[in-house]
């Protein structure tokens, strides 16, 4: 039998949680900051660190794969079970870069406790809620009495998703046979609160690019030329002017082409979180709400897709005036994607619409800087059910569903592998990724370690078979 039980689980979780903090909290003592080519080194040392640790939980089979830039780490635990569903767990073992005199009360990788927090560079985002499931996993061979985890368990923990994961594609492709999987986790996300435990059901899509616009051969006087040729920094404004309609809705053509709607069902589980719009905006650091017509602010920012004007510059911008009609100007944008939407469809769409828009005499050039797929998990999909009953009996309440409005890998693991991807994280937003004094609450880290150890036997019991 695989059914976890729940004392069981709680009382060997009491009994090595002291030592799970202190491995977690040396790992944390790496600082493997993938952006800074000084710290290859410590990456490097990282993905050994789990490696090692990796093996010492029981997992029979561990590698450090290598990567055109920095290594991941793939581990392989065979379940015995011949009807044993395979399940991926994604996660990433680089680090943003931190300093203390970023603002942090602490050396960021000198971990320390304080009120249950744990501080650190990583201790949410995400070694905290990759090193759960070491725990997890042991919790659940020791409650239920096997030898090996319920479900054929693997591993991929990247090294390189902080600096945009440029490898990561190349690598799965790569070492699909080695992935091939029923289910991916992935533990890189976090809840609505910690009294609102919530469940991702699906994150946004990513492409950006560049417009570079071109006028005179230098800069003209606009006395003498201005008001008779075409102004660059003109017609940047005016391409940034057009992006949207009147009611906020992208005007490119083309754009929404394939999107999935929300349904009536998802509106209404989104509108049962306790959102306080006034503290949300405090969180943004803005002093009101504005976006498409017909749609709330979290629809807004998990299930529609985005246009924004990430930057906008062009002739003189010193002190003091200069007349000029400058040579050129240009336009950064970003557009976020939901599933259905395709990537490549929509750079060429705003390749036409740029193309179309500008007058003659106006040269320009589009630099695209990749991309990143949508992913969505069906709400009545099995493995999701599975993920939300182990949630549900470690938080002993009822488990909402959200989607995250920003954007990640995962898409990529569910379009190479051709499965679902279920999210998986217990973050918090207070933990304050990516900014001074990242932090993980540590009764929500062992809830997801309890998460964790209910799970593999939930979706080996529940898993649809032929």
């Amino acid at each position: 039998m695989s059914t976890t039980p729940d004392s069981a689980v709680r009382a060997y979780l009491t009994l090595h949680r002291e030592a799970f903090l202190e491995d977690l909290a040396e790992w944390l003592r790496i600082p493997s900051v993938s952006a800074d080519p000084e710290r290859a080194g410590d990456v490097r040392r990282s993905a050994e660190w789990l490696a090692a640790k990796l093996t010492d939980t029981g997992f029979p089979t561990t590698e450090i794969w290598e990567t055109g830039g920095l290594p991941a780490v793939f581990a392989e635990w065979p379940s015995g079970d011949p009807s044993a569903p395979t399940v991926l767990v994604y996660g990433h073992h680089d680090v943003q870069p931190a300093a203390r005199e970023d603002g942090w009360h602490t050396d960021p990788f000198a971990p320390q406790t304080i009120d249950g927090k744990l501080y650190a560079r990583g201790a949410a985002d995400d070694k905290g809620q990759v090193f759960f499931h070491t725990l997890g996993v042991r919790a659940h061979l020791a409650a239920t009495g096997r030898t090996a985890p319920a479900v054929n368990l693997k591993l991929l923990i990247e090294g390189e998703e902080e600096s945009g994961s440029p490898n990561f594609p190349a690598l799965i492709e790569k070492h699909a046979d080695r992935l091939a999987c029923d289910a991916v986790i992935v533990s890189d996300t976090g809840m609505w609160s910690k009294d609102t435990p919530t469940v991702c059901t699906g994150m946004r899509g990513l492409t950006d690019c560049q417009i570079d616009l071109y006028g005179p051969d230098q800069d003209i006087h606009s006395g003498s030329f201005g008001g008779a040729v075409p102004n660059p920094a003109t017609e940047a404004a005016r391409l940034a002017a057009a992006l949207h309609d009147a009611d906020r809705r992208v005007a490119v053509p083309g754009f929404y082409d394939g999107m999935i709607e929300l349904t009536d069902q998802e509106r209404e589980l989104f509108a049962e979180l306790p959102f306080d719009e006034a503290e949300w905006l405090r969180t943004a650091h803005s002093h009101a709400t504005l976006g498409e017509a017909g749609s709330t602010t979290l629809e807004r920012i998990w299930a529609r897709p985005t246009a924004e004007v990430n930057g906008i510059g062009g002739g003189y911008q010193g002190p003091g005036g200069k007349t000029i009609v400058p040579a050129s100007a240009q336009l950064k944008l970003s557009f976020r994607l939901v599933a259905g939407q395709n990537a490549a469809a929509v750079q060429q769409s705003v390749r036409d619409w740029v193309a179309a828009r500008l007058p003659a005499g106006i040269r320009h050039e589009i630099s695209f800087w990749g991309a990143t797929r949508p992913c969505l998990t069906p709400l009545d999909h099995p493995a999701l059910q599975s993920v939300v009953r182990a949630m549900g009996r470690a938080f002993g309440q009822k488990i909402r569903f959200t989607r995250e409005g920003g954007s990640g890998p995962a898409a990529d693991l569910q379009d190479v592998l051709g499965v679902p991807v279920l999210f998986l994280g217990i973050s918090i937003p207070s933990d304050g990724w990516h900014a001074p004094n990242e932090k993980v609450e540590l009764d929500l880290l062992m809830k997801g370690v309890e998460t964790a150890a209910h799970l593999w036997g939930d979706l080996a019991e529940t898993w649809p078979t032929a």
